[in-house]
């Protein structure tokens, strides 16, 4: 397993610079954190005052005595009224600092977690084709949804009460000593072992959280895998395969979950043993400090109180810092996902670009994935602009890797690919990028309205530009024949509609957007004749005055091609269909 590259401190650190603007927010549950330590001193002071002064002869504390007149402090049911009047305030101020909180906490709290997966979201979009290709969309998912939150938990359910608990107990300890200074020293004295306990816990449990979080992430990959290929699943009979497979991962999820919970369940064990020896020996000095009349009952139930108030901290502390091992690997592992560098890169002087002529160039381009094998070697070619280029080959030879380069999908290993005289390295990605129009073999529908499908690389574009788009696709009658019309929702992937009624949605779309190039990927290889018939009439259309690459194993799509790129083994084999353009080749 690697190993860590950020410490608890690092991680801290980072942590608090990314979140500047929610400091204020941070210092309030601070400041109200603090504020639960007077209340908690003042919690057994009515019960000092009843035993010893009521009940007992002794007078009020010395500082109590200073504010309360003589009046009261002469007259035992006065003092009376007056501790159970001072017990139903501390009690009512201690809900009251509770509420407050909590409010503050869970405010912060959201908005420190949609801050992040915000963040986390916006970057895995920056991200290349090739890191999901290598790391697949589930783990991704994982860290956005679950990982992210242990932000929030670190800072605000961990970092501050981790503090304010260590403040109270400084407090406590300081009041106990006062009362008598023996008492104080025992109920210390178990601080040292609950530190190494804490020590040993964090060195040993950090790895296995991550490991169970990698395993939860596996988990959600075969979910999604098996949802979104339902079709193939239920095609070959494979459900019960699936919930094979499902279960057992999941178990092996389970069964490290298991080992987590009884390494918890030993150092929760061992802290509460330490804390009840720590416990039975400030019982023990107490009673014989009170038989020895060094002791009040009153001081030795306030004591007491306050010793429960001493180990409710310390459990605190040792239990944050066992919860805070699991968050620091969320939060490890969100980091690095966050750290991740796109393989396709924007430079800082990138040229932006308005709309271009469609002017292309490929200069002795090679490619490959995995820097190893080379996938596609030595392609050069030019093309004018408005040229219709038909791609061709087996499956496999790198038609759409090749349209993939074009568009920065990917960048090549060497040479270069020129879009107006100007190397695509050059230009704004954004900029560059919205010169193409792409209709994929499988077209990208969304789980939203027709309109909004359609609208979707131009979601500014009125109601009138959308229909006449639909209409140049040949989409608008079957459009119009659908329950709600435009206003119908597609379904996930849009498979409410048929393939040619998808396909024509997706022409749409590239209708809309008027892109000087258009790059069509096998746009007709999933529908039948008839249907391939109307798509064809709309892709020439389409086509009209646009740079356009056709990829296809139909000869129909490309008859009309100007120039025929043949790809076989990674190297192009050219057939100038039509001369009157201007084509070179390099």
């Amino acid at each position: 397993m690697a190993p860590d590259r950020y410490s608890d401190i690092k991680m801290v650190r980072r942590l608090f610079s990314q979140v500047r603007v929610y400091w204020p927010h941070i210092a309030a549950i601070f400041f109200v954190g603090v504020m639960a330590i007077p209340l908690a001193l003042l919690l057994p002071v009515p019960l000092k005052i009843a035993v010893d002064s009521v009940v007992g002869s002794s007078p009020l504390p010395e500082w109590l005595s200073f504010v309360v007149p003589a009046s009261i402090s002469g007259d035992k049911f006065s003092l009376l009224l007056l501790a159970v009047c001072m017990q139903v305030l501390v009690v009512l101020f201690i809900q009251l600092q509770s509420l407050l909180i909590y409010v503050l906490q869970t405010y912060a709290g959201e908005g420190i977690t949609l801050l992040f997966r915000e963040r986390l979201f916006r970057h895995v979009q920056r991200l290349s084709f090739s890191f999901l290709d290598s790391r697949g969309t589930a783990d991704s998912i994982y860290r956005i949804q679950y990982d992210a939150p242990s932000f929030r938990h670190i800072i605000i359910h961990g970092l501050i009460p981790l503090i304010t608990a260590g403040m109270t107990l400084l407090a406590m300890i300081y009041v106990i000593a006062r009362i008598n200074v023996p008492l104080a020293l025992v109920a210390l004295g178990v601080s040292p072992f609950l530190y190494g306990l804490s020590r040993v816990y964090n060195t040993r449990m950090r790895p296995q959280y991550k490991e169970l979080m990698r395993m939860e992430s596996s988990n959600l990959g075969i979910v999604q895998e098996v949802l979104t290929s339902f079709r193939v699943v239920k095609a070959f009979g494979r459900e019960e395969s699936e919930q094979k497979r499902f279960t057992h991962h999941s178990g092996e999820t389970v069964r490290a979950q298991i080992r987590l919970s009884f390494l918890e369940g030993s150092f929760g064990l061992l802290v509460n043993v330490v804390i009840g020896v720590g416990t039975a020996s400030v019982l023990l000095i107490g009673i014989r400090n009170i038989q020895a009349g060094m002791l009040t009952l009153g001081e030795m139930l306030m004591v007491t109180t306050y010793l429960s108030q001493i180990y409710g901290p310390l459990r605190s502390i040792s239990k944050q810092v066992a919860n805070l091992q699991s968050y620091f690997a969320r939060a490890q592992r969100a980091f690095d996902l966050l750290d991740e560098i796109p393989d396709v890169m924007e430079k800082p002087s990138a040229m932006p670009l308005r709309r271009a002529t469609g002017s292309i160039e490929f200069r002795d381009v090679s490619f490959s994935y995995d820097g190893k094998h080379t996938f596609l070697e030595g392609i050069s070619f030019r093309i004018g602009p408005g040229t219709k280029v038909g791609i061709a080959g087996k499956t496999g030879v790198g038609k759409t890797t090749l349209v993939s380069l074009l568009t920065r999908f990917y960048d090549p290993g060497s040479g270069a690919i020129l879009l107006d005289d100007v190397d695509l390295r050059d230009y704004k990605l954004t900029d560059l990028r919205a010169q193409f129009a792409i209709v994929l073999q499988e077209p990208v529908l969304f789980s939203t309205s027709v309109v909004e499908n359609i609208a979707y690389g131009r979601p500014e574009a009125g109601k009138e530009k959308i229909v006449a788009a639909a209409k140049a696709a040949n989409a608008h009658d079957f459009i119009r024949s659908l329950p709600d019309g435009y206003d119908t929702i597609v379904g996930e992937r849009g498979m409410c509609l048929s393939g040619g009624e998808r396909q024509r949605i997706a022409l749409a779309r590239a209708f809309l957007k008027d892109a000087p190039i258009l790059i069509l990927d096998e746009p007709t290889s999933s529908v039948d004749t008839g249907t391939e018939v109307g798509i064809m009439e709309a892709m020439e259309r389409l086509m009209k005055g646009r740079t356009t690459f056709i990829i296809s194993h139909r000869l129909g799509p490309l008859k009309n091609c100007d120039i025929l790129i043949v790809l076989e083994e990674g190297k192009i084999t050219k057939s100038v269909m039509d001369v009157d353009r201007e084509v070179s080749w390099g």
